[in-house]
């Protein structure tokens, strides 16, 4: 990793971690600060998502209150993310991409799905190159900051293109630890969360169809894309995952879940827009125009989610300061 991409790890976590009463989960993550005085580490084991508890108790002991919390979370989101856009043919673009959705609300608003995002972007990356086992070690890590992040894992067996069987089977077993060690204790209340019809999470539409327009870009466009068959299997996995959520959302009314859920699926737009000037222009030219337009749509997207997002007012104003 070169100095310039240093400085932009630097950057990210010192703006996503010093931020000030900024997310909508602010007073939340209060309440983890606050009963973290009365833990230590040895209550880790008896304790939901404990790689975030762990962090607290650290920031704690270190002093640093939620500040450090947050900075620790932001450092570790960032370097996942630095990681991602860096295994794209155009990281500048991919990073410009994460700014509005992944940075913005993701990262300054979920810290512990954030962390749990970072690490398995960069379990992705190695999924991409047909690293099962270190893919499985990335999310089950993720899974120690927010359980969900197991259901990534079955992904793995449907985008092996080879050695097929044992993939599945190591992804099945993979999948079966993680949910008996971090999910079966808590999996009928995170359902009842979830599911609850009283809990609506407003955008959620919007932010399925951000997911469903590169999916359908990926899903036409796949065969220009020049990546490997591994990495084909694997965004077209995505691609199709998006589909379903999107088509899923309308019958269901099951926004929060799906909205959730579809944070892991991210990575798509970064990989589908950092490919597609090269997709639809002329390979290794600058293809100016597709990435202007690719800009000029997360600019929108930014422009109409500050003005109009019913929850944006706990991202404005941006403060940085130290809690």
């Amino acid at each position: 990793m070169n100095s310039t991409w240093l400085l932009i790890l630097l950057i990210l976590t010192v703006l996503i971690g010093f931020r000030y009463e900024v997310g909508g989960d602010w007073a939340n993550y209060l309440r983890y600060i606050t009963r973290a005085y009365s833990l230590d580490f040895a209550d880790l084991r008896t304790l939901d998502d404990p790689g975030y508890w762990a962090l607290n108790i650290l920031s704690l002991t270190l002093g640093f209150g939620m500040t450090g919390v947050n900075t620790l979370g932001a450092f570790i989101f960032s370097i996942g993310l630095v990681v991602f856009c860096r295994s794209t043919p155009r990281p500048w673009l991919a990073l410009a991409c994460a700014q509005p959705y992944l940075v913005t609300v993701v990262a300054m608003g979920y810290t512990r799905q954030s962390i749990a995002l970072g690490l398995a972007m960069i379990g992705l990356v190695m999924l991409g190159r047909g690293r099962f086992v270190v893919f499985i070690v990335w999310v089950l890590l993720g899974a120690l900051f927010h359980k969900t992040a197991v259901m990534l894992l079955p992904i793995a067996a449907f985008s092996s293109s080879r050695n097929r069987w044992l993939s599945l089977g190591i992804i099945i077993s993979a999948t079966l630890l993680g949910y008996k060690v971090l999910l079966e204790d808590s999996a009928v209340h995170l359902v009842q969360t979830y599911t609850d019809q009283s809990i609506a999470s407003s955008g959620a539409l919007v932010r399925l169809s951000m997911n469903l327009l590169p999916a359908i870009l990926f899903l036409f466009y796949r065969y220009r894309f020049l990546i490997a068959a591994s990495e084909r299997n694997l965004w077209s996995v995505f691609s199709l995952l998006a589909v379903g959520m999107f088509v899923v959302f309308f019958p269901s009314n099951l926004s929060t879940p799906l909205d959730r859920l579809a944070l892991y699926v991210l990575p798509l737009q970064l990989t589908v827009f950092s490919h597609l000037p090269d997709a639809l222009g002329v390979f290794g030219k600058r293809n100016q125009v597709v990435i202007f337009a690719i800009l000029i749509y997360y600019a929108l997207a930014m422009y109409v989610w500050l003005n109009f997002a019913v929850h944006s007012r706990y991202w404005v104003p941006y403060q940085l300061g130290v809690a």
